[in-house]
C-alpha cells in the first residue's frame, strides 16, 4: 500500500482534499491527522476497521478508543444528559486539548441503545461510559465534521512509542500501513491531551496533559449567587439553604461542595461589608438544621455577576440592579422564587422570618431539581 501525504495549511484548507480523506475514513481506511496536540489515526467506528487498527497499533481487541468530533454541539449526540459540571467544563475547555469520560445512566445508556448501530454502540460505550475528544485544529474539525460515521482517533503512534507531532514522523513510522497522512505542520502543544471522567462525584483526572488540575477544576466550577438587598436574612439564607440541599442531592458533608466544585455566594444590592445575618434569620435557619453565624454579608459587584454561573434574586428589583451591572446576566438571572418573588422580613416578627425560610427552602429544592443536579 502507497501511503498518500497530503500537505494542508489550516488558515486555508483544501475542501476537496478534506472531503477526500473523509471519504477513505467512512470507506474504511485510516487517515493520520493534526490536532493541536499530537497527530492522530482517523477510524470509522465499524468492526472490521477497528480491528485493522488494533492490529496497527500493537493493541488488544478490548482497548477502549475515544471519540472524536469536529464540534462540541456533537457531544448531545452521544451523552443525553449532561450534568452542569459537565456542561461547563465542555463549554469552557472544548475545543481544546481535553478528553472527557463521561458516566451514563442505565436510562442513558438504554437511550443510547437505541439510538445507535449496534456495533457503534458496543464499541464507543464500556463501563457505563463514553470517551470523546474535540480537538481545537482546523484540518481536524473540517476532517472529522466530513465523516459521516462516528470516528475514534488514537495517537499516531505504535503502542509503547512516543506519539508523533509532525507528519515527518507519522510517515516514519506508518508509511505502507494507512491510507493517507494529512501533513498539517508540527501540533500546537506537542503533548497529549489531558484526560477527565466526571460524574455525580465531580471531576477526576485520569490522565495529566497539556491542561494541569488546577486549570480543569476552575474550568468546571460551577458558581451560584443568592441576592437580596441589604446580605443579611434572605440571601444569606438562601446560600445557607442551597448548600444543604445540594449536599444533601450530592450525597456529600456541606464542607464538601466547594471541593466538588461547587461555589456558592450571596451578596445584596446595598453594598455594605461585614454585618452577620440578622438573628431572625439565624435562628429560622438553625430550625431548619442550618447554621449561618459565620456568614459576613458583602456588596453586590460586577466581579460577582460576571464569574457567577447562575444568580437568583429575591425581588425583581434586585433582577434590575444585576443585569445593569452587567447586561449579559440576563441570561443567567431570575427570581428565586416566580413569580412574586420573596418579600424582605426585616423588622417584622420572628414569625415571618420563618416562613420566609420556608418559601425559600421550597424554591431552592425546586431549582436543584430543574438545574438536573
Amino acid at each position: 500500500m502507497e501511503t498518500k501525504v497530503v500537505k494542508l495549511n489550516a488558515g486555508r484548507i483544501g475542501a476537496a482534499e478534506v472531503r477526500d480523506a473523509a471519504a477513505l475514513v467512512d470507506g474504511g481506511g485510516l487517515v493520520a491527522f493534526p490536532t493541536e496536540t499530537v497527530y492522530g489515526i482517523a477510524c470509522r467506528v465499524e468492526r472490521e476497521s477497528l480491528a485493522r487498527l488494533d492490529n496497527l497499533k500493537g493493541r488488544t481487541a478490548d482497548k477502549h478508543y475515544t471519540l472524536h468530533i469536529g464540534s462540541s454541539d456533537a457531544v448531545d449526540n452521544y451523552v443525553p444528559c449532561i450534568g452542569l459540571k459537565a456542561r461547563k467544563l465542555i463549554n469552557n475547555a472544548w475545543p481544546g486539548p481535553l478528553t472527557v469520560v463521561f458516566e451514563l445512566s442505565d436510562e442513558d445508556l438504554e437511550e443510547q441503545r437505541g439510538r445507535l448501530p449496534q456495533e457503534v454502540f458496543e464499541s464507543l460505550y464500556r463501563d457505563k461510559s463514553i470517551g470523546i475528544r474535540c480537538p481545537d485544529n482546523a484540518i481536524a474539525a473540517a476532517l472529522l465534521e466530513q465523516a459521516v460515521r462516528p470516528v475514534v482517533a488514537p495517537s499516531a503512534n505504535l503502542t509503547g512509542s512516543p506519539p508523533a507531532v509532525d507528519a515527518e514522523q507519522v510517515f516514519a513510522n506508518m508509511s505502507g500501513k494507512i491510507e493517507m497522512v494529512l501533513n498539517g505542520g508540527e501540533c500546537k502543544h506537542k503533548a497529549s491531551s489531558t484526560v477527565v471522567k466526571i460524574g455525580k462525584k465531580g471531576v477526576r483526572v485520569l490522565r495529566h496533559g497539556v491542561y494541569s488540575r488546577d486549570q480543569v477544576n476552575e474550568m468546571s466550577q460551577v458558581r451560584f449567587l443568592f441576592v437580596c438587598t441589604g446580605n443579611t436574612c434572605r440571601s444569606p439564607m438562601a446560600e445557607g439553604i442551597f448548600r444543604k440541599y445540594l449536599a444533601e442531592k450530592l450525597s456529600c458533608n456541606v464542607d464538601d461542595l466547594d471541593d466538588m466544585g461547587y461555589k456558592i455566594l450571596s451578596a445584596g444590592v446595598s453594598g455594605s461589608f461585614g454585618i452577620p445575618a440578622s438573628p431572625e434569620a439565624v435562628k429560622a435557619c438553625a430550625a431548619e438544621g442550618i447554621d449561618i453565624t459565620v456568614h459576613r454579608n458583602q456588596g453586590l459587584s460586577g466581579e460577582l455577576v460576571v464569574d457567577s454561573d447562575f444568580i437568583f434574586a429575591m425581588e425583581r428589583m434586585h433582577v434590575q440592579r444585576i443585569i445593569a451591572l452587567d447586561p449579559d446576566a440576563a441570561n443567567k438571572c431570575s427570581l428565586l422564587a416566580e413569580p412574586k418573588g420573596i418579600p424582605d422580613p426585616i423588622g417584622l416578627p420572628q414569625e415571618y422570618y420563618d416562613g420566609c425560610a420556608k418559601v425559600i427552602s421550597a424554591a431552592v429544592r425546586k431549582r436543584i431539581d430543574e438545574l438536573g443536579i
